[in-house]
């Protein structure tokens, strides 16, 4: 750990040139001692390093310590450190590495390179998830990743979706996929290629016997056929509605995740309501994020999803008159 963090501490050090110890130990987590001890062990190890005292003092390496050898063009370094994955990498516990990662790239960028790299890290910001949506919790998403990255073989036990209980199978790991914040693991049962839903594992355990893979597996190839099979298999249901003018928006923003379709364009208003065609995934979801709208929104067919929302609207009468 400390050997890491040393090269961590020489990365930066090349990066910002003079810089003061509170500086660094944010950088690196540690406290101001602590990099006062590094600094210390850098320079027994022949490490040019030194520290000044007073308003413009800090540590820094003797001038002209450093090497360029990344390899990497401007616009291939503003792109590494533009989109690098927070989200989904927080999600894998490798955040931490991610930040080491750059750290120690960025001081082998070249001078010229150094200040776009660092303006596109500090000024874009890639966030997977949607609005109105809190990440998922997936524990088991450490045991999938390591059955994946070791080729073996996993035991998981799989709740379907409107499936009370869990039901254990064994599987081929092929990888795992991340979609607007929401994990999936791709894998095979008897050589047959199946997309689980991360969240929905209740337990998991890496085998000891390798996985089955095709020779030729092209993930990303077998992802973009999954995927197109679960839309084609779900044509969802029309809903024709009346929405408050005012309302269009929100309307569109929160039921965007559960339309199978693109919404249409609204027309205009009259008397103060805009009438819309949703193809919602099912009629469930649909009054899930209708019955939130109350009066605003009136579904005027099909007549079982109003039937439905009436159901929704006696329940809560019963809860709180």
């Amino acid at each position: 750990m400390r050997a890491d963090r040393l090269l961590s501490l020489l990365s930066l050090l090349q990066a910002y040139g003079r810089t003061s110890a509170r500086r660094l130990a944010a950088e690196l987590e540690v406290s101001e001692r602590t990099v006062y001890r590094d600094i210390e062990a850098l320079s027994a190890a022949g490490v040019p390093v030194y520290t000044e005292r007073g308003r413009n003092g800090g540590c820094a390496l003797v001038p002209g310590y450093r090497t360029d050898v990344s390899g990497l063009t401007a616009d291939e370094a503003r792109a590494l450190f533009t989109f690098t994955g927070r989200g989904t990498l927080a999600d894998l516990g490798l955040d931490g590495e991610l930040r080491a990662a750059l750290r120690k790239l960025l001081a082998r960028l070249p001078e010229p390179q150094r200040p776009q790299a660092i303006r596109a890290r500090d000024t874009v910001v890639v966030d997977p998830r949607g609005w109105l949506s809190e990440a998922e919790r997936v524990p088991w998403l450490r045991v999938l990743q390591d059955a994946v990255y070791q080729g073996k073989r996993l035991r998981i036990d799989y709740r379907g979706s409107g499936t009370p209980t869990a039901v254990a199978r064994t599987v081929d790991p092929y990888g795992l996929v991340a979609k607007a914040g929401v994990w999936y693991l791709i894998a095979a049962v008897h050589g047959e290629p199946r997309l689980y839903r991360v969240v929905r594992v209740a337990d998991a355990a890496v085998l000891d016997e390798p996985a089955v893979r095709p020779a030729e597996l092209d993930v990303e190839a077998l992802w973009e056929s999954l995927r197109r099979r679960v839309e084609e298999r779900r044509p969802g249901g029309a809903v024709s509605l009346r929405v408050q003018a005012t309302e269009v928006d929100r309307l569109l923003r929160v039921c965007r995740s559960q339309l199978s379709l693109p919404a249409p364009v609204p027309g205009p208003p009259v008397a103060g309501w805009v009438t819309l065609e949703l193809v919602f995934v099912a009629e469930p979801a649909a009054a899930a994020v209708l019955a939130g709208f109350g009066q605003r929104v009136e579904v005027t067919a099909p007549e079982s999803l109003r039937t439905r929302l009436g159901d929704i609207g006696a329940a809560l009468v019963a809860r709180y008159a």
